[in-house]
């Protein structure tokens, strides 16, 4: 489908001096003729002439509706899908990988469905069972970045006790 451009000119108002052009009718075509030509030069394909209304000031006040006479023309765009991609960047050679690293990994991970390990299956099963709210998607994602106090080999048994304190229930301490 051939997608156009499309430009809109006033028509002319007044005729133009010409040697040999003589009276306003014959200038006034004479200045239509001099813009068809040149906007045919540019490549532009005249379509139609249209008249439509302005509002414009007149005055303080109040305003007057001026009616315009304009000249559409068309050209089809220069400009195609192909012009539009996304050029294909290339990463750095590596004579290990024979393949390139896919686009869009989502979709060959979709394509290609793996046996998930318990540890990944748990984590969807925690995910449909939450509510979606915005605390439980941070507390996950806080799981993740924040290693679990078994994991972590540099914390001390003073650090230790004082998280487990940390959990104790506050009516419990009240009651001491």
């Amino acid at each position: 489908m051939t997608r156009y451009q499309y430009r809109i000119l006033p028509a002319p108002e007044k005729g133009k001096k010409a040697k040999g052009v003589k009276g306003a009718k014959a200038r006034f075509a004479h200045a239509v003729e001099e813009l068809m030509n040149e906007m045919g030069a540019d490549g532009w394909e005249y379509l139609r002439a249209d008249t439509l209304p302005s509002e414009e000031r007149a005055g303080l006040g109040s305003s007057v509706t001026e009616w315009r006479t304009l000249l559409v023309f068309r050209r089809p765009r220069l400009d195609r899908a192909e012009d539009f991609a996304v050029p294909m960047i290339e990463g750095p050679d590596d004579d290990d990988e024979n393949e390139s690293a896919p686009l869009f990994p989502a979709k060959v991970a979709a394509s290609a469905p793996e046996k998930p390990d318990a540890d990944t299956q748990s984590e969807r099963d925690a995910e449909k069972t939450s509510t979606g709210s915005l605390g439980a998607l941070l507390r996950e994602r806080a799981g993740r970045l924040i290693p679990a106090s078994e994991d972590r080999p540099d914390e001390t048994e003073d650090e230790k006790t004082a998280s487990e304190d940390d959990k104790t229930d506050p009516a419990e301490t009240q009651k001491a």
